[in-house]
């Protein structure tokens, strides 16, 4: 992927700040806590922050959270669910805190729109000695075979990379973390957490809709993506009637600050 479309498609979540919060999921709460596991403290910077989908979980986990987000439109959205939280317009590669104020930076699928040349030290500078990086993504269980297909049916537009089990540690492992710089970070870490999303066959398509590269698509392009979901779903049993639970794990790529 080049600067431009980057640029692009990172930008491309305000317009759907909304569908984007009542949609997307959460984030399992055993990987939350496997990626503050030795942070020194309870101050948690939830970088790259979006609507509060992870934010809301380390609340609710009893972290110290300061929320931090450049779209206007998604802080929008996490001040007006999360009132009383700390929430800063700002970004990865210029974060509005002071040094060594947090004991752990968490990014629940965000890590991957950083310049991580900038963002490394800048992510290490307001880091605490000993600190947890962690970025985290919510990906399909494609073991599950209807969710396999689902992924085959999308495309890489509504199902990309590091959305599947079998394509995220490939998407993830030496592609972030060593970029920020080999002096400032120990070795990273992997690990998976099971997760779930409930969904009617209208919900799940609402939400491959906040996808980037769907928000990003021709209309006609992305109306055809969507009504071919539609059509899988409807035929697929385990999809066709009333809700069920879309098969996800919660996959979390860890390092610490030295």
């Amino acid at each position: 992927m080049d600067h431009d479309e980057q640029l692009l498609l990172g930008s491309s979540f305000g317009a759907a700040a909304a569908a984007y919060a009542e949609h997307r999921p959460d984030y399992a709460y055993a990987a939350v806590r496997w990626a503050l596991e030795g942070a020194p403290g309870p101050r948690v910077l939830d970088l790259g922050a979006g609507t509060g989908k992870l934010t809301g979980v380390l609340v609710a986990s009893g972290a110290d959270v300061i929320a931090v987000e450049p779209d206007p439109g998604m802080l929008a959205e996490l001040r007006r669910a999360l009132p009383d939280l700390r929430a800063l317009r700002g970004g990865a590669e210029a974060i509005p805190l002071p040094d060594a104020s947090v004991d752990a930076v968490l990014a629940g699928n965000a890590m991957h729109w950083f310049d991580m040349a900038v963002a490394g030290p800048e992510i290490a500078r307001v880091l605490a000695s000993g600190g947890v990086l962690a970025g985290l993504w919510n990906v399909i269980d494609d073991r599950v075979e209807w969710a396999a297909g689902l992924e085959r049916v999308g495309g890489s537009a509504a199902i990309g990379p590091r959305d599947t089990l079998g394509n995220w540690r490939t998407a993830t492992a030496d592609t972030y973390l060593p970029k920020s710089g080999a002096a400032r970070f120990g070795a990273p870490e992997q690990a998976e957490f099971p997760h779930g999303q409930r969904r009617t066959a209208d919900s799940l398509v609402a939400t491959l809709a906040t996808r980037a590269g769907m928000l990003v698509m021709p209309e006609r392009e992305r109306q055809d993506t969507l009504d071919r979901i539609r059509a899988f779903l409807a035929d697929a049993p385990e999809t066709a009637d009333g809700e069920f639970t879309l098969p996800m794990l919660t996959g979390v790529l860890r390092a610490r600050r030295l």
